[in-house]
C-alpha cells in the first residue's frame, strides 16, 4: 500500500497489477489542479491598564506596597498568556518621594508587571501611580475571534517598613497579601473601555483607581501549506472515484477560511468599536479629535460584507440556518460539499487578505489616536467612565436585588389602658392592609426562590466582571428591597383609617414642629455658599467594638469621599448599662465632634450646612435614638440627612420567637443584671406604658431624617424580624391582651414619626437580606441566629449593591 500526495490510497496487489500500469503509463491529463497554501491570519488583544492612584481605605498594618498584574486567558485551551508590551510613566508626580522606592518590574517567568512600591503610613492616603502597562494576548493557532474570557488578576504585595531598603524589593517577591480577579467577557474583548476598581478584601480595604482599555489588533498574516497537500497533479477519473473523500477535506479546509473571514469581521468590529468610543470621549470631555483624513479612507473596506455576505458567519462565529452557511449544500448520506462558486471564492484569499491589512492598519492607527488622546485628557476620561459605571451598577447587581414599591401599611390600633382582654378585642379597628401568614418566612422562601432562579442563569453581559461577585453568584446574599410609599397621617375626619379618639387626641400628636418652622429652624446662622458639613456617626451593638462597623463605613467613603466619620467609642464595654446613659454619652460625643469639624472648617471656609447621618448595628439603634431624645440634641435634629439601621429591635423583645435566644437574655438578666436587658424586654417596669422602650417609642427619634433604611434578615435569631423592620407580626395581631394592645402603639408611634412630614421627600425603605448559609454549617451560632446577625458586620457586598443602587441615600 502507498499513499499519494493528496491522501488517496491505492492497493497493490496481483490482480491489481494490470491496473497500477494502467494508471502510471496514462498521460496527465490537462484538468488537474493544484492546491494552493492556505493565507493564515494572526491577531492579537491588546489590554491596556491605567494605575491613576492607590487610596489607602482601611489598611491596619503600614508598610511598603506594590501591584502586581498579570493577564491569563480563562479557557485552558488557550495557552498562552498575556505579555507586557508596553509601559508608560505619565506623570511623576509622586516618583522620587519619600512615599515611593524602586522602579517597577517585569518578571519574565511569569509575565506579570509589578508597580514600584510605595509606603503606607496612614488612612485616606492618595498615591498617585500614574502608569499605563500594555499586556497582548496572541491568538494564534486558534484561526478566529476568541470564544475564551480574559482574567485579569491583581495582587497586593506587602512589606514591613525597615531601615534597610535594599531588603524591599528581595523581599516583595513572597509577600502577597491579597488578590482581586477580574473577568473580561468574550463580547467585550472587541472592544472595551471601563473604569475598574480594586478593593481586594474585608481585610485589606483600598481603592485602586484603574481604567480599562481593550482592542483587536492586526499581528500579521502568513501562508500555511497543508502537510498532508502538495502541489501534484490529480488524475480526473481517480479523484471522481474518491470524491466524497475529498469533498470531506476540502469541507474542512472551507470552515477553515470561514474562520478567518469571520475574523477580518471580527477586526472590522473592533474598529467600529474604538471610533465609536473615540467619538463619544470627544463629546463628552468636550475636546475635539480630528478624523476626517481617516474616514475619508474607510470606504474600501466597506466592502467586505458585500463581498464575502453576511450569511458567512458573524464576528461571533455564528452561523445562519440551522448551523450551516447557507452556502453548503447537505447530501442525502449525510455529507456535505460545497458551492462550486462559493469555494472559488474562499480559495480566492488575495482581497480578505489586503482587507485584514488594511482594517489592521487602521485598527493601529486608531488605537494610537486613543493613546495619545487619553494621555492628555486622561482625569476627564477617568471621571467620566467613572461616573458611567456607577450609573451602570444598579443595572448589573439587580440580579441579587428583588425591588417593590408598597404601600404604608395601616395596622390594627388599640389604645386605650383596657380591663380585660375581650374589650380590648372589641375595640380593636381591622384595615385595608392584610398581614401575611408569617413575613419572615415569606422573605426567606421569596429568597431561596430568587436564588434557585439564578443557578438557571446563563450570566452573560458585556462588560467587566468583579469576581467576588460573579465568581460565585450562588453565594451571594439575596435582597429583597420594598419601596415604602408615604400614606396619609391620622386625622380627625370621617374617612380617618384611625377611629379611636383616645388616641388621635393623645399630646404627643401635636408636638411636632411644623415644615414652615423647620424650614426656618434650617436656614437660620447658615451661609448659602460654603462647605458643606457631611458626618456619619457608626454606633456599634452589645459588646461590640467601635471598627465593627468599618465595612459599611468603607462602602459609604466610596460612594462619598467628602464625608467625615466618627466611629462612636464612649458605650465601648458600656453597653450593659441603662440605655438612658448610653444615649447621653454618644449624644455628647457627636456634639463634641460636630464642633471640631465645624471649626476646622470654619477656619479655611464658611460653613452652608451640616448633614448628620447614623448607621448602628442591632441594639446601637436603640442608643442612636436615645441619643436624638436628649435635650443637647435638639439644634441638630434639623440636620438630620440618612439613618441606617441595621438589624435593630426597634420594638423590643415583646414577641421574640427564639426560645433559645430568650434563655440567654434571661440568664443576662439574672446572673449579669444586664439593665439594658431588662428594657428590651420590658421588664424594667411592672406597667408596660411606662418601660423604657415605649416611652422611646413615644419621642420624635425618626421623623426628622430625610431617609430612613431598616436592614433586618429573617436568618437573624437575635433581634425579632418584625421588630427590626418595624411592623406588625402574627403574635401581636391575635394578641388581644394589655400586651398586644402596647405593642400596637409603640408600632404606630414609630410610623407615625416616619409618615411625619417635617421632612420633605423622605425615602422610607425596607431591606431583607438573605445570606448564604452553606458556610455556616451545623455551627451553634448558626442554630441560635448568630451567624447571621454577625454576617451584617463580617461582609460588605450587603452594604455595596444597596448604596451603589440607591446613591440618592448617601450623598
Amino acid at each position: 500500500m502507498f499513499q499519494n500526495s493528496i491522501g488517496i490510497n491505492f492497493n497493490l496487489n496481483k490482480s491489481g497489477t494490470t491496473q497500477k500500469k494502467r494508471l502510471l503509463n496514462a498521460p496527465k491529463p490537462c484538468q488537474a489542479k493544484k492546491i494552493q497554501p492556505i493565507a493564515m491570519l494572526d491577531t492579537v488583544q491588546e489590554i491596556a491598564i491605567y494605575i491613576h492612584r492607590f487610596h489607602n481605605l482601611d489598611l491596619f498594618q503600614q508598610g511598603w506596597y506594590q501591584i502586581k498584574i498579570s493577564v491569563r486567558w480563562e479557557d485552558s485551551e488557550y495557552t498562552s498568556v498575556g505579555t507586557p508590551a508596553r509601559v508608560v510613566q505619565y506623570d511623576s508626580h509622586d516618583l522620587g518621594s519619600d512615599n515611593t522606592y524602586g522602579v517597577w518590574r517585569i518578571d519574565d517567568t511569569d509575565n506579570s508587571f509589578s508597580t514600584q512600591p510605595f509606603r503606607i503610613k496612614y488612612a485616606k492616603q492618595d498615591i498617585c501611580l500614574s502608569i499605563m502597562i500594555s499586556f497582548n494576548l496572541s491568538l494564534s493557532g486558534h484561526m478566529g475571534p476568541s470564544t475564551s474570557a480574559v482574567i485579569l488578576k491583581f495582587e497586593l504585595l506587602q512589606a514591613p517598613i525597615t531601615e534597610n531598603q535594599l531588603e524591599l524589593l528581595a523581599y516583595l517577591d513572597a509577600s502577597s497579601v491579597a488578590v482581586h480577579e477580574f473577568r473580561i467577557p468574550p463580547k467585550a474583548l472587541l472592544g472595551l473601555h471601563s473604569y475598574c476598581p480594586v478593593h481586594f478584601d474585608a481585610f485589606h480595604a483600598v481603592l485602586v483607581d484603574l481604567t480599562v482599555h481593550i482592542s483587536l489588533l492586526k499581528a500579521g498574516s502568513y501562508m500555511k501549506v497543508p502537510s498532508n497537500y502538495s502541489y501534484s497533479c490529480i488524475p480526473e477519473d481517480i479523484a471522481r472515484q474518491r470524491i466524497d473523500g475529498f469533498n470531506t477535506t476540502l469541507g474542512s479546509m472551507a470552515s477553515v477560511e470561514m474562520k478567518q473571514i469571520m475574523l477580518v469581521k471580527a477586526l472590522l468590529v473592533a474598529r467600529e468599536t474604538l471610533l465609536e468610543e473615540l467619538q463619544k470621549f470627544s463629546k463628552a470631555i468636550e475636546q475635539a479629535i480630528d478624523l476626517t483624513d481617516f474616514t475619508s479612507k474607510m470606504d474600501d473596506v466597506e466592502m467586505l460584507d458585500s463581498i464575502m455576505g453576511s450569511n458567512l458567519g458573524t464576528a461571533d462565529g455564528e452561523v445562519s440556518g440551522q448551523g450551516k452557511p447557507q452556502n453548503v449544500l447537505e447530501k442525502a448520506n449525510g455529507g456535505v460539499y460545497f458551492r462550486s462558486d462559493v469555494l472559488q471564492c474562499i480559495m480566492s484569499e488575495a482581497a480578505a487578505v489586503n482587507i485584514f491589512h488594511s482594517l489592521g492598519a487602521q485598527l493601529s492607527y486608531l488605537w494610537g489616536v486613543f493613546l495619545q488622546f487619553h494621555r492628555v485628557n486622561r482625569t476627564r476620561i477617568l471621571d467620566f467612565l467613572r461616573m458611567a459605571w456607577a450609573k451602570d451598577r444598579r443595572a448589573e447587581w439587580s440580579i441579587w436585588i428583588v425591588s417593590s414599591k408598597v404601600e404604608m401599611p395601616h395596622h390594627y390600633i388599640s389604645s386605650r389602658n383596657d380591663e380585660s382582654s375581650n374589650y380590648a378585642g372589641s375595640r380593636r379597628v381591622l384595615t385595608f392592609w392584610k398581614l401575611p401568614d408569617d413575613p419572615a418566612q415569606t422573605a426567606a422562601m421569596r429568597a431561596e426562590l430568587h436564588r434557585r432562579s439564578i443557578a438557571q442563569m446563563k450570566i452573560n453581559n458585556q462588560s467587566i466582571q468583579d469576581m467576588h461577585i460573579f465568581g460565585d453568584p450562588l453565594r451571594i446574599p439575596i435582597i429583597i428591597v420594598e419601596r415604602v410609599m408615604n400614606a396619609p397621617r391620622r386625622t380627625l375626619s370621617e374617612n380617618s383609617y384611625f377611629t379611636n379618639l383616645d388616641l388621635i387626641d393623645s399630646p404627643s400628636l401635636h408636638t411636632q414642629p411644623s415644615m414652615e418652622a423647620g424650614k426656618r429652624l434650617s436656614g437660620n446662622n447658615l451661609k448659602q455658599n460654603g462647605h458643606e458639613l457631611k458626618v456619619v456617626v457608626f454606633v456599634h451593638g452589645f459588646q461590640g467594638h467601635h471598627l465593627d462597623l468599618r465595612l459599611v463605613r468603607n462602602q459609604w467613603l466610596l460612594v462619598d469621599p467628602k464625608i467625615e466619620f466618627l466611629m462612636s467609642e464612649v458605650n465601648e464595654d458600656k453597653t450593659s448599662g441603662d440605655f438612658r446613659e448610653m444615649g447621653q454619652r454618644l449624644a455628647q460625643e457627636v456634639i463634641s465632634f460636630l464642633k471640631k469639624k465645624m471649626d476646622k472648617v470654619s477656619r479655611s471656609c464658611s460653613l452652608r450646612g451640616i448633614k448628620l447621618s447614623f448607621v448602628g448595628h442591632s441594639i446601637g439603634n436603640i442608643i442612636i435614638r436615645t441619643a436624638l431624645a436628649e435635650s443637647i440634641m435638639e439644634p441638630y435634629l434639623r440636620c438630620l440627612c440618612t439613618y441606617v439601621s441595621i438589624s435593630g429591635p426597634h420594638l423590643g423583645y415583646l414577641y421574640s420567637s427564639n426560645s433559645l435566644f430568650n434563655s440567654g437574655m434571661w440568664l443576662l438578666k439574672k446572673l449579669k443584671g444586664s439593665q439594658c436587658i431588662h428594657q428590651l424586654t420590658f421588664t424594667d417596669d411592672p406597667d408596660l406604658r411606662k418601660t423604657f422602650m415605649y416611652r422611646l417609642c413615644e419621642q420624635k427619634t425618626l421623623e426628622n431624617f430625610r431617609h430612613i433604611i431598616l436592614l433586618s434578615s429573617a436568618q437573624d435569631g437575635y433581634v425579632p424580624h418584625h421588630s427590626a423592620r418595624i411592623e406588625l407580626c402574627q403574635a401581636a395581631s391575635l394578641d388581644y391582651s394589655k400586651k398586644g394592645a402596647v405593642f400596637l402603639e409603640m408600632l404606630n408611634n414609630c410610623l407615625d414619626q416616619i409618615r411625619a412630614p417635617t421632612s420633605e421627600n423622605r425615602l422610607f425603605m425596607r431591606c431583607d437580606v438573605n445570606f448564604d448559609t452553606s458556610s455556616y454549617g451545623r455551627s451553634f451560632n448558626a442554630l441560635i441566629g448568630r451567624a447571621a446577625h454577625i454576617e451584617f458586620l463580617e461582609s460588605d457586598i450587603f452594604a455595596k449593591f444597596i448604596m451603589w443602587s440607591f446613591p440618592e441615600f448617601f450623598c
